[in-house]
């Protein structure tokens, strides 16, 4: 947690809004998307549901295949803890159903379903949108995939095992957005966006979790920002957004969102 705190330091001292920001694509991202205030009715859905994971006291036993928890370290978890640490946040959740609204991305794979609660969201945001999600955990992801049947989410399809195994298989397809949100690893990370760089296309964005969940962590976002096929990066501390327009010059930027 103190590194973490030394680098949200650092990124308050280094990161700007909109008005440092000369790419009119990025502006445009950052006025329209990070910083609209509409409240949006879906809002109301995903809060009802982090509600009610937050209320839920049953317990499963979980599978770390990645990092785990820096908070919980009990193989037997309650749903409760389990969204109340582990789970997307309601700002997060807000910000990732506008990302899917302002994109349109018809086809998302998101490595880390967990709760659902980012799942939720994206298909909240875009009834359309193709969504292949991943988690590790076998009882997780039965716990998620029912409710997604009982909140009546479909096209949502749910892949359960080892990332390296389910991607491999998965990079012929193509996707507009990638939402790495599992293993907060530096060698697992890299490793993942190697294999998945060939589903890109000039518009696709991958949203990595945690870029300061650690030191390797941290590491592996450098390591991606200075990748030839990227062009575009944006450090919002939580998160890091990557993007490959051809069209756009190399450029990294620090914002607050």
């Amino acid at each position: 947690m103190l590194y973490q705190t030394i680098q949200y330091i650092k990124f308050l001292i280094k990161s700007t809004n909109q008005h440092g920001v000369h790419s009119p694509f990025v502006y445009n991202l950052v006025t329209k998307c990070f910083y609209d205030k509409t409240y949006y009715d879906a809002y109301k859905h995903i809060l009802n549901y982090k509600k009610e994971l937050l209320k839920n006291k049953s317990s499963i036993k979980v599978t770390d295949l990645g990092a785990g928890s820096q908070v919980m370290k009990q193989k037997e978890r309650s749903i409760s803890a389990m969204a109340k640490n582990a789970g997307s946040t309601i700002k997060k959740a807000k910000l990732i159903y506008r990302l899917v609204n302002y994109f349109k991305p018809e086809a998302i794979l998101e490595l880390g379903t967990s709760l659902g609660i980012a799942t939720h969201a994206m298909r909240l945001a875009d009834q359309k949108t193709k969504i292949t999600t991943i988690e590790g955990c076998p009882n997780i992801s039965e716990f998620s995939k029912v409710n997604f049947k009982k909140h009546h989410l479909n096209n949502i399809d749910v892949q359960i095992g080892n990332f390296n195994n389910i991607i491999n298989q998965l990079a012929p397809n193509n996707y507009d957005l990638i939402f790495f949100d599992g293993n907060h690893q530096k060698e697992a990370t890299l490793e993942y966006f190697e294999t998945l760089l060939q589903t890109t296309n000039n518009d696709s964005v991958f949203i990595f979790d945690d870029i300061y969940w650690s030191k390797g962590m941290t590491e592996a976002w450098e390591v991606i920002k200075q990748h030839p096929k990227v062009t575009v990066t944006i450090d919002t501390f939580f998160w890091g957004f990557v993007f490959f327009r051809k069209e756009q010059m190399k450029e990294h930027f620090i914002i607050r969102s």
